[in-house]
């Protein structure tokens, strides 16, 4: 894909006059530091969940939330906007690298640079850790990096995505926390069902780059399905994976746990509703809203288990 043309059309794509290092100011933007909290927040579920305490064995999870936000989760964000960036320069060119606020390769050479802190400090969780961030990071090159480019279909970037973001960091939590032991199949369960679930929230982060994604091939859903539909489709994505949660909690004997996740899923439900019927307008609102509901239900569920495992 070419790169767009510098012109008063695009004035965002003329770099600042003489620069040739990046703001530091425009690096942290870069890593998008607000991206952060979905995969930090699972990987605390899976601490949570996997019922170890935390004496003597807090700097690991201490260390496993900094590993899957602050390292893994801005890398991938890294590689994402600098193999978006022809696509940024039409739907947000003044983000750092089409703005020029990055200049040149350097938004490739931080990319790649943190790729490699990321590995260093993932050392220090052991073969689990260590593992879960290779597998983290090969995802998220194959998100945005031809020639595999996950994101040109949103059915399987946005599966890549949910999974990695919530299903992974739940389930490496777990399993750091328990000194490198396979997740008992209730963490795995509730791990998987909510990085489904994630999918949806993945698709609300669609409806703002249509216009971008259509020209330059990107089949997002609401470019596939039309923003109507692929609203609908995001809302039962979210929406089915919960109703599962509820019905397991309550097979595992957690009612009130199942009860407060039927609570926030209806608090959704009525979001999801007025979503649906503006979408492209909504959706930036309805996940600044309606997400950190979902994301409670995860820590809802985590502390199910955590009781479970106390009273096995």
């Amino acid at each position: 894909m070419a790169r767009p043309a510098v012109s008063a059309a695009n004035p965002a794509a003329v770099p600042p006059a003489g620069r040739t290092v990046p703001e530091w100011r425009a690096v942290a933007e870069l890593f998008k530091p607000i991206t952060w909290f979905p995969p930090m927040w699972a990987f605390a579920c899976g601490v949570v969940a996997s019922g170890v305490s935390l004496e003597g064995r807090w700097w690991l999870a201490l260390l496993g939330v900094i590993l899957a936000g602050p390292l893994v989760c801005a890398t991938s964000q890294a590689v994402n906007d600098w193999f978006d960036r022809e696509v940024d320069a039409i739907n947000e060119p003044q983000r750092p690298i089409p703005s020029g606020r990055i200049p040149g390769r350097w938004g490739l050479w931080i990319a790649i640079g943190w790729t490699v802190v990321s590995l260093l400090v993932a050392t220090a969780l052991g073969p689990w850790g260590f593992g879960a961030a290779v597998l983290g990071l090969l995802l998220a090159w194959a998100y945005s990096a031809p020639p595999v480019r996950l994101k040109l279909n949103g059915w399987y970037g946005n599966a890549a995505c949910g999974l990695s973001y919530e299903s992974l960091a739940w389930v490496t939590g777990a399993a750091v926390m328990a000194g490198g032991q396979m997740p008992p199949l209730p963490s795995l369960l509730l791990a998987l069902l909510y990085g489904v679930g994630a999918h949806g929230i993945m698709t609300l982060n669609d409806f703002k780059a249509i216009a971008g994604d259509q020209q330059m091939g990107v089949r997002s859903l609401p470019v596939q399905l039309g923003p109507q539909r692929a609203a609908l489709v995001a809302c039962w994505v979210m929406a089915l994976p919960q109703v599962v949660v509820v019905a397991l909690l309550v097979h595992w004997n957690a009612p009130w746990h199942a009860l407060a996740i039927v609570a926030l899923l209806l608090g959704q439900a009525v979001l999801m509703r007025w979503f649906m019927q503006k979408p492209v307008e909504r959706a930036l609102y309805y996940s600044g809203f309606g997400v950190p509901i979902f994301v409670a239900g995860m820590m809802v569920s985590a502390f199910a288990l955590r009781g479970l495992a106390g009273a096995a």
